[in-house]
């Protein structure tokens, strides 16, 4: 196996227009995707092999791998790095590029790879029969198509001694005037708070989503900054009362044998948002067969094979997550101290679309 795994670029983490980010071109990327194109060239005389592109490194996706490689003689070489770090090497390799399947972690990101074209059509009818038709992302008219293969919510977390779970019952209460000064979030312009705000958006429409997002704007008991698990941990402090995250940083938490996460964990509560309409939202990670892919034939059982039972379970387990394959049922303790809950059944390419809409409102409403 080989696992390459390159340090990643530096990017913007704004989205300006129509969620272009600039593309960065460098010698070291092109030199390195030349290289690895002759690495994995060379091994292709040899036996079957499968290219993998993945932001995914938990350690259960060893085992997932191996039995992959156990069942299908197909063997995995892989390349390791972030979202942004392999779509930009995807768009730098262009048509030489050696991957065969991609994974993402984020709707947001494999919405942007899907609308640049570096996915390709998929009618597998393993895939269709076993994942919920709005968690796969059809073809928007360039033939790009990805499947998610794993959920996490995005839920609100709360300190007990501030607020009461039924005064955070929804997204939209987060705008109430109850909660001024009260309300921690990272950065609008993340990848995760774009899906919400555009699935938002889908629901309310965008004129009242973003009388919404002015709304939380105005409660904020700080400037967004740090990512999920410092949002919780602010809310355990006191430094807020309200606080986004997606659930597997609370599962994190949840399962960890640390005295300060035990702490944290006895300070705050949980809720899963809008039970009484819509349901709590989604995201999704997920992948597709690369546009360029030299292995067709071998992405395509590799991505059927993400879609059984036994590697929904490791997918899953990796991240605290749940599978999409309905019917398939996690061991993980922390995913079932999290309960039973309605899901927004938005199509996940709708949400991806919408984040245009999310980002214009970001920036009226100065969510920095």
């Amino acid at each position: 196996m080989c696992v390459f795994t390159p340090k990643a670029p530096s990017l913007p983490n704004r989205i300006e227009g129509f969620m272009k980010l600039p593309r960065f071109r460098s010698a070291f990327a092109a030199a390195t995707s030349i290289l690895l194109s002759v690495a994995f060239g060379s091994a292709q005389a040899a036996d079957k092999i499968l290219n993998l592109y993945s932001a995914r490194h938990y350690q259960t996706d060893e085992a997932l791998y191996a039995n992959f490689t156990k069942q299908t003689g197909i063997r995995i070489n892989r390349i390791e790095a972030g979202d942004e770090a392999l779509l930009e090497r995807l768009r730098t390799e262009g048509k030489q590029s050696p991957a065969d399947v991609v994974l993402l972690v984020d709707a947001a990101r494999l919405w942007k790879g899907q609308i640049e074209g570096l996915f390709q059509p998929l009618k597998s009818s393993t895939l269709q029969a076993r994942i919920p038709a709005h968690l796969r992302a059809k073809d928007d008219g360039n033939g790009s198509e990805w499947f998610a293969f794993t959920t996490r919510a995005r839920i609100i977390v709360y300190n007990k001694s501030k607020v009461q779970a039924n005064e955070v019952a929804d997204y939209q209460s987060l705008a109430s005037p109850s909660l001024k000064g009260k309300v921690c979030t990272r950065s609008g312009m993340h990848p995760y708070m774009l899906s919400l705000i555009g699935a938002i958006s889908e629901h309310l429409g965008e004129a009242q989503a973003q009388a919404w997002a002015a709304g939380v704007v105005t409660n904020f008991a700080r400037t967004p900054r740090g990512g999920d698990t410092d949002q919780i941990r602010a809310v355990a402090s006191g430094e807020c009362a309200v606080a986004l995250t997606n659930t597997y940083y609370l599962a994190r938490l949840m399962r960890s044998d640390k005295p300060q996460d035990k702490t944290v964990m006895q300070r705050i509560g949980f809720v899963m948002p809008n039970q009484s309409n819509w349901g709590t939202h989604l995201n999704v990670s997920g992948g597709g067969i690369a546009r360029n892919a030299p292995h067709r034939d071998e992405a395509v059982k590799f991505l059927e094979y993400l879609a059984s039972d036994q590697a929904q379970i490791y997918l899953a387990d990796g991240n605290n997550e749940w599978p999409v394959v309905p019917g398939v049922k996690s061991s993980n303790p922390a995913l079932a101290a999290l309960g039973e809950f309605k899901q927004d059944t938005l199509p996940i390419g709708s949400i991806g679309r919408s984040q245009i809409t999310a980002a214009r409102i970001i920036d009226r409403v100065h969510w920095r």
